[in-house]
């Protein structure tokens, strides 16, 4: 097929990627604007922008595709863009903008998307981040064709992924990622014959976005929610907890943590043990062991060599 992608992150390129391996024909890209990146601030094109570039595909970055929005001219100048592209479908994957109705209405097979979610579950952002947090055993991807709702269309296909124990957003992220490409691939394969099914009615929630807000660590959890949210929170933004030195407070951030089973025997965010195993610290409920820490401006360290350049003492708050 001749087909319009827009999308943005490493998880839309990968589906691109995919596309393009299975002999569809890419006639044009839409992503978002370049934004400042790296130590220098410097602007970046999107991991799907590069691609585009690197095999000589149009790219379009409008800021909007509401025509009677903040930017009516890039919604116009995109509306010529896609009509001209004479796209059969258009396939979309983490793209960051609303599609209005009449970029929906445009492609004759009209547009689908590669949601990292078993919808109705986890509609919205964050789907993996979310999961991960709720302590799913499954998630999994849903090709869906978009209406004018919120990850709300009727369902083309759906492969399922279980998540194991110890898996962060960023390895979960790579799994679904490969499975959104090989989903669409199937999907646009035996598309016309493949049943529209609505979504159910029952089971509805949404992945609200990931805020910088929600990475402190709240001790006074219990140790399993403590330790799902630290694998939901890796890469980003990282959970953090308040350190008092010497020359002030540093905030370090935990990227890798087990549960143990005890009775509370401190206040929580009171550290119980520091030693070469990790470092322990007391919860609402059991007590959670460190096994991987960063200081600011460092590297991410096992608590081995963690606690060599920052010793930590049984009695000492992680509190702010």
């Amino acid at each position: 097929m001749r087909l319009i992608f827009a999308g943005t992150p490493e998880f839309a390129q990968v589906a691109m990627a995919a596309l393009h391996a299975a002999g569809h024909e890419i006639v044009l890209v839409l992503t978002q604007p370049d934004r400042p990146a790296g130590r220098g601030m410097k602007l970046q094109p999107s991991p799907v922008k590069q691609w585009a570039l690197d095999h000589h595909v149009p790219v379009a970055q409008p800021r909007s595709l509401r025509l009677d929005g903040k930017y009516p001219e890039d919604a116009a100048a995109a509306r010529q863009t896609l009509l001209d592209a004479k796209a059969d479908a258009m396939i979309v994957a983490a793209y960051g903008l609303i599609l209005p109705q009449w970029v929906l209405d445009l492609p004759p097979k009209g547009c689908l998307n590669i949601h990292a979610s078993l919808l109705p579950r986890w509609r919205g952002a964050a789907p993996i981040h979310r999961a991960i947090e709720a302590g799913d055993a499954q998630t999994g991807i849903t090709i869906m064709q978009m209406d004018a709702g919120l990850d709300t269309g009727d369902m083309l296909l759906v492969l399922p992924c279980a998540i194991a124990p110890e898996d962060t957003t960023a390895v979960l992220h790579d799994r679904l990622a490969a499975l959104g490409g090989q989903a669409i691939v199937q999907a646009l394969a035996r598309l016309d014959s493949l049943p529209r099914r609505p979504q159910p009615l029952g089971g509805v929630n949404y992945a609200h976005k990931i805020d910088k807000t929600e990475a402190a660590l709240d001790w006074a959890l219990s140790a399993e929610v403590l330790a799902r949210r630290i694998r939901a929170f890796d890469p980003f933004p990282g959970m953090t907890v308040p350190l008092a030195t010497a020359s002030g407070v540093e905030t370090l951030k935990i990227w890798q943590a087990v549960t143990e089973a005890a009775p509370r025997t401190a206040q929580p965010g009171t550290v119980l043990s520091a030693d070469a195993s990790g470092v322990r610290v007391a919860c609402g409920e059991g007590q959670l062991c460190l096994m991987q820490l960063q200081r600011p401006g460092g590297k991410r360290l096992s608590a081995a060599d963690f606690l060599r350049g920052c010793p930590l003492q049984p009695g000492q708050r992680l509190v702010a």
